[in-house]
C-alpha cells in the first residue's frame, strides 16, 4: 500500500487528468486535477487479484450467481456500520448516479417537486433536470462554518407537492457527518411531508477520526417503509470505472416496485463491475481501507493548516469524504478573479462551487484523494497565487 507512488494517468482516457484542460483550461500537461472524486491511488491487492484472475481465464461471459456477492456487501455493511441487512433487498445499478436517477424515474413524475438540502453533489441537478422534475434547493445553514440543517425553514418551503427527498451522507461537497439526531430530523421531515427518502451513502467508509457514519435505516425502522439506501465500493476502493452501486430497499412493497421497472428496461449488472466489489468488501479491503484513512487524514490536516493561514479563505472542516470544501467569500474577491488565480496562475482544477447549488456562491471543491507530495505542491501553488491578500 504505497499511496506516495505517482501513478501517471495522463493519456489514458482518464476523465479527472485529460479533460480538465478543455473544461476547465487547466493544461493537462503542467495542472492539477483535483476535481473529479475518484482517487489516485490503485485499490486493494484483492481487485487487482480478482481482476487477474478473470483476465487469465480470458471468457467474459455474462455473470451468474450473485449470491456469494450478496452476502460480500452484507457482510460489509453489518461488520464496519453494524447494520444487518437481508441480501434480497439489494439490486445492482450502473453507479449511484443511476441508481438514484433509477429511484427518481420509478417512484416520481415529471412535474413532482424533488427537495436537496444544498449545496449538494451536482449531479444530482443534471438528471433531475433532465427528467422533467422541479427541485426544491432547501439551503443549508452555516454555523461556525459547519453545516447545520433548518427544517423549521424547511417547513415553510413544502407546498404538499413534493415525493421525494435526496440526502447526501456523509454530505457532498460540505464533508458533514451527520449525526443521529440530525438524521431523526431528517426522517421526522419526511413523515411531514410524506416524502419518500434516497438517503445517498456512497462516502460511508471515508470517515475521519472523532465521527462516526450512522446508516440511515438505523434511524428509525418505522420509517424503512419510505427509505431507499444507497451505497457503493467504488469511492471506497477506487473503482468508480466499474459502474456498480448497491440499491437497498427494505421495505417489500417499495422493493417490489422497484424490482419492476429494472426488469421492465432490461437492466442487469456489469460483471467487472461486481467481481471488484466483492473482492473490495472483504478483510483484505478493510485493511487497505484503514491504511488509506491514515494517510487521508494527514493530506487533510495538511491542506487544511494552508488554506485556513491565507486571509479570507476558509477550509470546512472535513469529517467525512476526501473532498474540501474551501470558502473563499471573505477574499473580496469576485468568482472569476477567484478562479483566474486557480486555474491560470495556480494551474489547478476544481469543481466550482456554484454548480452545487444554492449556498455553493464563493466555495471551490478540492478532491485531497492523492500522493502527499502532489497535495504539497498545490499548496505551494495556492500559496503563490494568493500571497498578496
Amino acid at each position: 500500500m504505497n499511496f506516495d507512488e505517482i501513478i501517471e494517468r495522463r493519456g489514458t482516457n482518464c476523465s479527472k487528468w485529460d479533460k480538465m484542460e478543455s473544461i476547465y483550461g487547466v493544461p493537462s500537461k503542467d495542472g492539477i486535477a483535483m476535481w473529479v472524486a475518484d482517487m489516485d491511488f490503485r485499490p486493494p491487492e484483492s481487485i487487482q487479484q480478482a481482476l487477474k484472475n478473470m483476465t487469465d481465464h480470458g471468457v467474459y461471459g455474462y455473470y451468474g450467481d450473485d449470491t456469494s456477492y450478496r452476502e460480500a456487501i452484507c457482510w460489509w455493511h453489518e461488520t464496519r456500520h453494524g447494520w444487518k441487512m437481508d441480501p434480497s433487498w439489494i439490486f445492482s445499478t450502473h453507479g449511484l448516479v443511476n441508481g438514484t436517477a433509477m429511484c427518481v424515474d420509478t417512484f416520481t413524475y415529471p412535474g413532482d417537486r424533488i427537495v436537496l438540502f444544498t449545496p449538494i453533489y451536482h449531479s444530482f441537478f443534471r438528471f433531475l433536470e433532465a427528467s422533467g422534475r422541479e427541485i426544491i434547493q432547501c439551503p443549508l445553514a452555516l454555523d461556525d462554518g459547519r453545516y447545520k440543517l433548518d427544517f423549521d425553514l424547511y417547513d415553510t418551503m413544502m407546498t404538499g407537492n413534493e415525493r421525494m427527498l435526496i440526502l447526501s451522507s456523509p454530505h457532498n461537497p460540505g464533508g458533514r457527518v451527520w449525526q443521529k439526531e440530525e438524521l431523526q430530523g431528517v426522517a421526522d421531515f419526511a413523515k411531514r411531508h410524506d416524502l419518500i427518502i434516497i438517503s445517498d451513502e456512497i462516502h460511508q467508509d471515508i470517515i475521519y477520526p472523532g465521527h462516526k457514519h450512522t446508516p440511515f435505516a438505523l434511524i428509525d425502522e418505522t420509517n424503512n417503509n419510505r427509505l431507499i439506501m444507497m451505497s457503493a465500493a467504488t469511492k471506497t476502493f477506487n473503482i468508480a470505472g466499474g459502474h456498480t452501486g448497491n440499491v437497498i430497499i427494505p421495505d417489500a412493497k417499495l422493493r417490489a416496485t422497484f424490482s419492476k421497472r429494472i426488469a421492465a428496461l432490461g437492466m442487469s449488472p456489469n460483471s467487472f463491475g461486481i467481481v471488484m466489489a466483492k473482492a473490495g468488501y472483504s478483510p483484505t479491503g478493510a485493511n487497505w481501507l484503514d491504511a488509506l484513512m491514515l494517510y487521508l487524514d494527514e493530506n487533510r490536516k495538511i491542506f487544511d493548516t494552508a488554506m485556513n493561514s491565507l486571509p479570507g479563505i476558509k477550509s470546512m472542516p472535513l469529517e467525512g469524504t476526501y473532498l474540501a470544501w474551501v470558502d473563499f467569500s471573505s477574499t473580496g474577491m469576485s468568482e472569476k478573479d477567484i478562479l483566474a488565480r486557480v486555474e491560470k496562475e495556480a494551474i489547478i482544477a476544481v469543481n466550482h462551487g456554484v454548480t452545487f447549488g444554492l449556498g455553493g456562491e464563493g466555495f471551490l471543491r478540492f478532491n485531497l484523494a492523492m500522493p502527499r507530495s502532489v497535495v504539497l505542491r498545490a499548496i505551494e501553488r495556492l500559496n503563490d497565487a494568493f500571497c498578496d491578500l
